[in-house]
């Protein structure tokens, strides 16, 4: 800010190439300025000044210069062709004001012949301001960090009306590729001290330009609306609200105009052309519309379809197989086009990396068909000249290398080509467009390929906090390394909170243990998790404590290109334990407490304990990915197999296998077909509980369990073998009612299956950028094959059940038969204890879930990487399920990142 003493000039500038006005208005802080004057923005048709003007020419006998401030009159005057001793013309005096204009350093000058003394010229010049600073006011949509860059006149400079003009022009070029056709920009000047200017530029960016309508003439044989569909342009309506192409832009246009020719030539319209099209702006510069002229031509089928070869290993007949139309069907230049893919993709595959497959049409006019020769050029095989690696700044060349299955010398093959993309695009270290580039080498036979990588961050700290329907409030903090000091490596740790839950981990994973093909990686962990119910309330109710801590210690051995075998060793110290005040009771009256069956459950009170568990497994696994981070293609099946019991006190052998498929079909539709089932034996001698009941080998906590999340449309455990206490009413009847659940006991069973076929759907490119990812899914499964538990039925007596329960002091509570008087107390001890003056609500238990049938459930869901960290919604509706089961129709799960 200038002092409030300073000088203060206002003055329009006119004249800009788009008629704008550039205004010179005194610096204030918050912009006060006054009324501009306007002046002209460039100088007359540069004349020579004379006070005494001659016909003929005079000798110039002096030169001097004035008004210069910053410029040395030696300067200005190296600028024009006037020389002492040379004659002075009127013509010469107009060429010196054109070269001193052309310098763009004056904002005026002028050219005297004193009249006094004749041949004395005095160059009079005013020097162009120099530019202090450059402000923008008024950009919201388009902020200064991407107008700056492209501004021309910057601060220090020279300032120049040229300049100006055409940067207002860059500016409102920059508004237009956005679709704000009618802002404008208003240039000010604000005069300084020292002869220095403020430039400002007043934006004035008005509304998106819209496109209001779309206009197609010339179509019989297709509607508007299937064409527009076609398009990217999208009329501005309710419909496309949330589309990004409903603003104008005219590289979209050509873009459509592509867009309907492909369209049509699918269609087997092969004379398909679009005559014009236009797009006007409407008189109120708001919107345009869109005006397309076509002409479709016939309609053609194909006619005889043959391949000519003149490369030796590839047969005419091997090729004729990879055509998928037949003399007949209608005209479609995609299948030519993915015919000459394939067959360039089997050429790959024996070796020749630039086979010339063309196409070549015979077209029948009169019989509107369509004849297809596919021409195989003469090509020599290809060999690896060499691989190069670019854009990798991070990441070492061989953690890129070691993914290439074809190494220098060795002869091309193009299915390993795309294998060795597909690999390393599974790393994970780069982003999604890669592809390896296949050129000429220094010879015919020689082929370079080029690994041109961009990287991404591939290090992740991340402190989030969010809310789960499975785990209600969590906590969470992680930091991974997944290419650690570029070698590939994995270094984790995290740690998570949730009210149900607790749990911290490290691990290490080094793929290529001393540069062979082996991975060798560990994890140490401790867990602390409370299993829980829900009780009549809808409240959540802790049945169990398990605390496991541990180490597991993983190697693994690619076999194949295709088949891997992992190994591990896993051993954990397991604390299972229920709280004493709620679930112990003095069974024998012996001032023991032990773990009430009646009031835990027998599979509960079985379960309790401390165990270590040692184990060693294996893993084999099958994988044709073509990513494994987002597949859309390919197979992948795994076995896996872990044996307790080497040591330790938990004994069982559990298998499990899993297989998924996932089958682009096109436009942006994948299908994922997802198989996985598993069974866990017992071995060793038979378990009993306290009561000499023969209960089952696997514990609650080994056995396998399923619902939501895996199963969508149940709730967390909400299938599978379970207990249910449901209370008596007072007439001797049960209480079904959900909500008259005395407690509900999930078991979990030896065996389980599951499957979901699940269909993503494509959206458009604002959605995918914003990080949706919706999908339609059904899944199906169940888990079964438990020993059936002891439960406690109802007595043959009204509201009475064989066993009595103790109250908070320990006093033996029993339940009330029909020996009940007037007073609610019995008149005649039992065999249950002391009497009590208070009745103990009856219950009875069933046991539900024990059955293999299928459940089922269909539904649909989208995944969005949100401001507020990843969300996933899913809403599932079960259509097939069985008693006790317990369904969910609505689950998500979101956290926030800071």
């Amino acid at each position: 800010m200038e002092g409030k003493h300073s000088r203060r000039v206002s003055v329009l500038l006119i004249g800009t190439i788009l008629g704008t006005g550039l205004v010179i208005a005194p610096a204030e802080a918050q912009r006060r300025k006054p009324k501009a004057v306007p002046v002209p923005t460039a100088p007359v048709e540069p004349t020579a000044q004379a006070a005494n003007p001659v016909v003929g020419a005079e000798v110039i006998r002096s030169l001097k210069v004035s008004g210069n401030q910053r410029l040395e009159p030696e300067t200005v005057l190296s600028y024009v062709k006037l020389k002492v001793g040379d004659p002075y013309t009127r013509d010469a005096g107009d060429q010196a004001l054109k070269a001193l204009y052309a310098t763009e350093l004056f904002a005026d000058v002028q050219i005297v012949d004193d009249v006094a003394n004749p041949g004395a010229i005095t160059i009079k010049v005013r020097e162009n301001p120099v530019v202090n600073r450059i402000v923008l006011e008024g950009n919201k949509r388009l902020k200064a960090d991407k107008i700056m860059p492209e501004i021309k006149l910057s601060a220090r400079e020279i300032f120049s009306r040229a300049k100006v003009r055409a940067d207002v022009a860059r500016i409102i070029e920059l508004y237009r590729r956005q679709g704000r056709y009618a802002a404008t920009v208003d240039p000010e000047m604000v005069l300084l001290d020292q002869n220095r200017v403020d430039v400002v530029f007043e934006i004035h960016e008005g509304d998106k330009s819209k496109v209001r309508a779309i206009n197609i003439i010339g179509n019989s044989h297709f509607s508007d609306g299937q064409l527009k569909g076609q398009m990217a342009t999208k009329e501005a309506s309710l419909l496309h609200v949330f589309s990004s192409g409903t603003s104008y832009d005219p590289d979209r246009l050509a873009y459509d105009q592509q867009k309907l020719r492909q369209f049509y030539l699918t269609q087997g319209y092969a004379d398909f052309r679009v005559v014009s099209a236009v797009a006007e702006l409407t008189p109120d510069k708001k919107d345009f519309v869109i005006t397309y002229v076509v002409d479709e031509g016939q309609r053609y089928k194909f006619g005889k379809l043959d391949v000519q070869s003149d490369i030796r290993d590839l047969k005419p007949d091997t090729l004729r197989t990879l055509i998928k139309v037949k003399p007949g069907d209608w005209y479609n230049a995609k299948t030519i086009e993915d015919t000459v893919d394939t067959m360039t993709d089997t050429a790959g595959a024996f070796g020749y990396a630039f086979a010339d497959i063309r196409p070549e049409f015979d077209r029948n006019a009169s019989k509107l068909t369509m004849g297809v020769t596919f021409h195989v050029n003469e090509a020599p095989r290809a060999y690896v000249e060499r691989i190069d690696i670019a854009g990798n700044t991070q990441t070492q060349d061989k953690v890129i290398r070691r993914e290439f299955r074809l190494a220098e010398g060795d002869a091309f093959n193009g299915f390993q080509v795309k294998r060795s993309r597909d690999r390393i695009k599974s790393l994970g270290f780069f982003q999604e467009k890669f592809e390896i580039n296949q050129k000429q080498g220094s010879a015919p036979d020689k082929v370079v390929l080029e690994a041109n990588v961009e990287e991404k961050s591939t290090g992740q700290l991340q402190v989030s906090a969010g809310y789960s329907s499975l785990e209600k409030f969590i906590v969470s903090l992680s930091i991974e390394q997944a290419n650690f000091r570029g070698k590939g490596q994995t270094v984790r740790a995290s740690a998570d909170w949730s009210t149900y839950s607790k749990s911290v981990s490290v691990g290490f994973t080094e793929p290529y243990l001393f540069d062979k093909n082996l991975a060798l990686g560990f994890d140490i962990f401790r867990r602390d998790y409370r299993s829980f119910n829900y009780t009549s309330d809808n409240t959540r109710n802790t049945t169990y404590n398990q605390v496991s801590t541990g180490f597991q210690i993983r190697l693994g051995i690619p076999l194949t290109e295709y088949w891997t075998m992992a190994t591990r060793y896993s051993l954990s110290y397991d604390q299972v334990s229920l709280d004493k005040n709620q679930y112990y009771s003095d069974l024998n009256g012996d001032g023991k407490l032990e773990c009430d069956p009646i009031i835990a459950g027998q599979y509960l009170c079985d379960s309790i304990g401390n165990r270590l568990n040692s184990s060693v497994g294996y893993s084999l696994a099958y994988d044709t990915l073509n990513n494994r981070i987002l597949p859309t293609a390919g197979n992948r099946f795994v076995w896996n197999q872990d044996f307790a019991g080497v040591g330790g006190s938990v004994k069982y052998l559990r298998s499990t296998a899993q297989a998924d498929n996932y089958r682009n079909l096109g436009a942006g539709f994948v299908l994922n077909t997802h198989l996985e089932g598993g069974y866990i034996l017992g071995y060793g001698g038979n378990r009993y509980d306290t009561a000499g009941n023969l209960v089952d080998k696997i514990r609650i906590n080994d056995r396998f369990q399923l619902g939501q999340p895996q199963l969508r449309g149940f709730d967390i455990r909400g299938i599978g073998p379970r207990v249910i206490r449901y209370g008596v009413n007072s007439d001797g009847t049960i209480n079904y009612a959900k909500n008259a659940r005395v407690q509900e006991d999930p078991l979990g069973g030896r065996a389980y299956y599951m499957g979901h076929l699940e269909m993503q759907i494509p959206l458009g490119s604002g959605a995918r950028e914003a990080g949706f990812r919706p999908s339609m899914f059904v899944d199906a499964g169940s888990v079964f094959g438990l020993k059936r538990p002891v439960t406690f039925p109802a007595s043959q007596t009204k509201n009475g059940i064989n066993r009595p329960a103790k109250d908070a002091n320990g006093n033996t509570l029993y339940y009330a038969d029909s020996s009940l008087n007037q007073n609610n107390t019995t008149t005649t001890p039992t065999s249950f204890g002391i009497v009590q003056q208070q009745v103990y609500p009856a219950f009875i238990e069933q046991y539900y879930g024990g059955t293999w049938k299928p459940r089922v459930s269909v539904g649909f869901g989208v995944s969005w990487n949100s401001p507020f960290g990843p969300l996933r919604i899913d809403i599932a509706k079960a259509i097939v399920k069985q008693a006790g089961d317990d369904t969910k129709l609505f689950s998500f799960n979101v956290g926030t990142q800071f």
